[in-house]
């Protein structure tokens, strides 16, 4: 396993109140900002480029996410509304509503044509977005609290809720799988392998599940989230844990012995709230606060960052 090589190269004030997410686009080219001042912003993080400004969210930008040919945008608000924009014009083409209370997460499936929602109504949500009608196409009422986290595979909706479960929808034959962790979920992913998930709790905890015998193959504490919603994740690589906390600390831990290699800090005594983990590098992004930071190896170059056109 490399040595994880991780320092600030790039810090950018968004200007548009405190940042609620950060995103990387689909290659990790771009990303995309949710703001308190109801502002969704895209950006060439590494350049410090701001490229456009969506604004169309009645509150609070709780979430975002590009589809898969980077052509749309998928956000989220405490407005109780999914929209789906047009990049490159900045105007919305779907507008969805019908969840009960502020959308908290939302996420595109593998083809991009179906945004997956969480709320606080307790419900996720399922829009098909190549069509006018603002119905969802389907809806999983199984959650006793808020739903605080979503990941899509290409077959598998994973949610995390407060009522201390995660849940793991399979979509082809309709399953629903359950894991009780014991404490309010805050925080869920993937491994990039496919074979574990990766959830974070409010009891200053992060575990390491296998995803088919919910097995806990480890557990990384020594962050404090005291009940915020700090992210968590896993490096591209799959060789690293990392997540926020609210002493700005960026926290990443080995993989495999869990315990803590580095302490990166954002904003002293402001909560880490949202990382982005590029898809096919070891760079990260974090928000605090107002601003996002750009984390990678320091030789990184911008040609570094430009994905190879596949032929």
């Amino acid at each position: 396993m490399s040595e994880l090589d991780l320092e600030c190269l790039v810090t950018l004030d968004c200007k548009q109140g405190a940042v609620r997410a950060v995103r990387f686009n689909v290659d990790g080219s771009y990303c995309l900002t949710c703001g308190s001042d109801r502002k969704l912003k895209l950006w060439n993080p590494y350049r410090s480029l701001l490229l456009k400004t969506y604004g169309g969210h009645g509150n609070e930008v709780l979430d975002a996410c590009g589809s898969n040919d980077s052509s749309q945008i998928a956000s989220c608000s405490s407005d109780k509304s999914v929209i789906i924009w047009d990049v490159s014009t900045g105007q919305p083409k779907r507008r969805f509503r019908g969840h009960a209370s502020s959308v908290t997460c939302v996420k595109f499936n593998e083809e991009s044509t179906v945004a997956v929602s969480g709320s606080l109504d307790n419900c996720i949500m399922c829009w098909d977005v190549r069509y006018t009608h603002n119905r969802p196409i389907q809806t999983m009422k199984d959650a006793k609290d808020c739903i605080s986290s979503i990941r899509v595979s290409d077959h598998e909706i994973l949610a995390g809720s407060v009522d201390c479960t995660i849940r793991r929808y399979d979509m082809r034959n309709g399953s629903c799988h359950m894991d009780y962790i014991g404490a309010p979920v805050v925080s869920v992913d993937f491994s990039h392998d496919g074979q574990c998930i990766l959830v974070g709790s409010a009891d200053d905890s992060i575990r390491l599940m296998d995803k088919n015998t919910g097995e806990m193959l480890a557990e990384y504490t020594g962050h404090k989230t005291d009940d915020v919603n700090i992210e968590s994740g896993i490096i591209t690589s799959d060789d690293y844990v990392i997540s926020g906390s609210i002493s700005g600390h960026l926290y990443i831990w080995d993989l495999i012995n869990a315990k803590v290699v580095k302490k990166l800090m954002h904003t002293p005594g402001k909560v880490l709230n949202s990382i982005g983990i590029h898809p096919r590098k070891n760079i990260v992004l974090t928000s605090s606060t107002n601003n996002i930071k750009l984390w990678g190896p320091g030789n990184l170059t911008i040609e570094d960052t430009i994905q190879p056109q596949e032929t």
